[in-house]
């Protein structure tokens, strides 16, 4: 007689205006106006936020010209900062830049790879492949599974969800009440493996000072957790609605903001494995990023060719080197074929 197996797993997320988010989104959209203006910008952008100020800093080598403080200054009121009793104003905030140029060293490592400087002979370079070398050295995860049609574990899928909702609710007005500061966490149940009920919800969000916790909770329940997640799920389910009481300062005024601090936000809620590294601010030279993306996308096929129930894909590499020092896999025992037969599919596949 089999036994059945038992046990809760939690994962979080945050709002767009959680202030190391709103660091991340700063960072990107620096990112991202260097890049458009000049694709092969080498960026690492760092965001620090506190009440009424963002500091701007790291390492940046461009031709482009962009005015930074504009950049910083849009995201923060795209956001929703844009009066101080928010915890920050777009329009009066201070904003400080302190970016340095990338060394020199690294510049020359990443710009002409180790195998096109003689670690490999001219018939095995592959020039698609082995012009750039990696920006440092790291491991880094991708992770897919079955139980969400994203192809992420549930608990993490549904924390975004009710993120999200949060944030549409504030700006579409529905709840006009709400702030854009804001946490959740979901708990869920699994059967052997398998996710059966949430056992916990929990919502935390940064709200005006006149309205009252009741209202506070009767609209969470009705306008977030209704509409994301599935009744079927919803199943002798325990609510936390801002259990602290008041949340009425928050954003970077209520806690300092940081790029690169919801690293298991950003990925898969804790189920999977990580490798420390962050992603915002980052061009694609920064394996930290693209590795873990070209992870997760191999990850994904492996589930979504269903040659897998759960696929982990770590990959790691070498500073200057093109190619990864290793490439493993790990199915958890769901795999419908060897790994070694998935392993030699991704090594031929994907690049």
């Amino acid at each position: 007689m089999s036994t059945l197996r038992r046990h809760l797993f939690t994962s979080e997320s945050v709002t767009e205006g959680h202030p190391d988010k709103l660091c991340d989104q700063v960072s990107d959209a620096i990112l991202d106006a260097l890049l458009t203006e000049d694709p092969l910008s080498r960026v690492a952008c760092e965001t620090v936020a506190n009440t009424g100020f963002v500091l701007v800093t790291g390492e940046v080598t461009t031709k482009a010209k962009i005015d930074i403080p504009t950049v910083v200054r849009n995201v923060v009121a795209d956001i929703g900062y844009t009066n101080a009793r928010f915890g920050i104003d777009a329009s009066t905030c201070a904003v400080m830049v302190a970016l340095d140029q990338q060394s020199p060293d690294i510049a020359a490592a990443v710009d002409r790879s180790w195998e096109l400087r003689g670690g490999l002979s001219e018939a095995e370079v592959d020039a698609k492949i082995d012009e750039i070398g990696a920006g440092d050295q790291g491991l880094m995860f991708g992770f897919a599974c079955d139980e969400t049609p994203e192809l992420l574990p549930l608990p993490i899928a549904l924390a975004h969800r009710l993120a999200r909702a949060l944030t549409n609710a504030r700006k579409s007005g529905k709840l006009d009440w709400l702030r854009p500061d804001g946490k959740t966490q979901v708990s869920v149940e699994y059967e052997n493996g398998v996710p059966v009920r949430v056992d916990t919800i929990l919502i935390s969000t940064q709200h005006s000072p006149e309205v009252e916790h009741a209202t506070i909770a009767a609209g969470l329940l009705e306008h977030i957790v209704i509409p994301s997640v599935p009744e079927a799920l919803r199943v002798d389910t325990k609510y936390f609605f801002n259990p602290s009481g008041r949340f009425v300062i928050g954003g970077p005024q209520g806690d300092a903001g940081l790029t690169g601090r919801k690293i298991i936000v950003d990925t898969y809620g804790g189920y999977s494995r990580h490798g420390g590294g962050a992603f915002s601010g980052k061009d694609p030279t920064k394996v930290d990023r693209s590795g873990a993306y070209a992870a997760r996308y191999a990850a994904k096929n492996v589930v979504a060719a269903g040659l897998a129930k759960r696929c982990e894909v770590q990959v790691s590499y070498a500073i200057g080197v093109a190619r990864p020092t290793s490439v493993t896999i790990d199915t958890f025992g769901t795999a419908t074929v060897s790994e070694e037969v998935i392993e030699k599919a991704i090594l031929e596949v994907f690049d």
